[in-house]
């Protein structure tokens, strides 16, 4: 796996715990409510993977 592809994995994955966490923490238990913020919390870097001018992760940014 390319560094790149492992930052970007990375990206998501902090997004997903930051956001879950938070809802978690306000007293927030319902699994499928964290999931939905979980989810929710993965659309932006989504977007930065999308938009192919993004320098860090945008589709076509070929970085080994």
């Amino acid at each position: 796996m390319k560094p790149n592809d492992k930052a970007m994995i990375a990206s998501y994955g902090r997004s997903f715990a930051g956001a879950v966490l938070a809802l978690y923490m306000s007293g927030v238990t319902d699994p499928r409510l964290l999931i939905n913020a979980g989810l929710a919390a993965i659309v932006p870097p989504l977007l930065r993977w999308l938009n192919p001018k993004d320098p860090s992760f945008g589709r076509g940014v070929h970085k080994s």
